[in-house]
């Protein structure tokens, strides 16, 4: 694998951990050779693709994203590496069915020796959250929104104008981990009743003027955990990732990779699981070896959470939050006789 060191995207974005990435995933690629297939399952600006493209020659990349607008313009980035690179539009759990279902020789390939190596970087890109149009930021005045797939599903305006209060207060306690949500929820029936949602800056407004003043000093943006919640109940996040990891790991071929990035706790968490079940032995506890057939199919390729170095965070803060987990696929246990 070539050495390449992090620099300045020329799109615009900066694929957090970029190299560490293709290291990872580098064992399994060699090992698949000619008939290395990566799956990228948040292609966003094409960027983690575009260096496992440079750096590994041989390999083929299937990219996903539910964004029509991701796909077009990763699409036209990735262009120079032609017939290496194909875009696929669906939700990442649903990249079996993609597999399964499309023609060409990658798909092929991907169906015949299974899948090399795979990444899911989790969360919205930073693509979306920079076109202010979207909804996504809570640092501009743009429809509420919020849905990666603008072609399907509700709105983050339809989950404030009609979600019960107990809903309401649940999605931002659970998914934004927020001290006030009660409090928010209460307020924003009320506001509705006055007038629905329909733009961002307002429902700022009613955070700077429900949060106490006190709070608001801390902990950065006082909008920010309110947004986290809303993209990620819009979006179905959690259950996207909960279904994912059984769905990749059973595309893997032997000693394929899968690595997950998690930017927040509620993700960490469910990868974290997931991958303790698949790493543990089914053997029944006490006794001093694996039974025939219930060695563990999985091995750990990181060391808990992997980090951001210093640097990397220093260049592109939008990194410090990441957690990465990777594993690898075992010989499959041999069954008893």
């Amino acid at each position: 694998m070539a050495n390449f060191t992090l620099a300045d995207d020329p799109h615009g974005h900066v694929p957090v951990m970029r190299d560490r990435m293709a290291e990872l995933l580098a064992p399994s690629v060699e090992k698949f050779g000619a008939n290395a297939v990566l799956i990228d399952g948040t292609l966003g600006a094409g960027g983690h693709t575009e260096h496992f493209l440079t750096v590994f020659p041989n390999a083929r990349v299937i990219g996903v994203d539910r964004d029509p607008n991701a796909l077009r313009q990763a699409s036209e980035r990735l262009a120079p590496f032609g017939d290496r690179f194909t875009a696929v539009q669906c939700r990442f759990d649903h990249i079996d069915e993609a597999v399964a279902d499309n023609a060409g020789d990658i798909f092929d390939t991907a169906r015949e020796h299974g899948i090399a190596g795979a990444l899911f970087d989790l969360g919205v890109s930073s693509m979306q959250l920079d076109q202010e149009e979207r909804g996504f930021s809570y640092r501009g005045d743009a429809p509420l929104d919020m849905r990666m797939d603008q072609t399907q599903g509700i709105t983050a305006a339809e989950v404030l104008n009609t979600y019960s209060h107990g809903d309401l207060a649940r999605i931002l306690k659970t998914y934004g981990d927020e001290r006030f949500a009660g409090k928010i929820a209460s307020a924003v029936i009320a506001e509705r009743e006055r007038e629905p949602f329909d733009r961002a800056a307002r429902l700022v407004e009613l955070l700077y003027a429900t949060i106490p003043a006190a709070t608001r000093r801390t902990g950065g943006h006082p909008a920010k955990r309110t947004f986290q919640a809303l993209r990620i109940e819009v979006n179905r996040e959690l259950e996207a990732v909960e279904n994912v990891v059984p769905v990749i790991t059973d595309l893997l071929g032997v000693g394929g990779r899968a690595v997950f990035m998690s930017y927040q706790s509620l993700e960490d968490k469910i990868v974290k699981a997931a991958f303790n079940e698949l790493t543990t032995s089914k053997t029944p506890a006490g006794l001093p070896m694996d039974l025939p057939g219930t060695e563990p199919e999985f091995r750990t390729v990181t060391r808990g959470a992997e980090k951001a170095p210093a640097d990397e965070i220093e260049r592109n803060p939008r990194a410090a939050p990441v957690r990465v987990r990777c594993i690898e696929k075992l010989n499959p246990p041999q069954p008893t006789r």
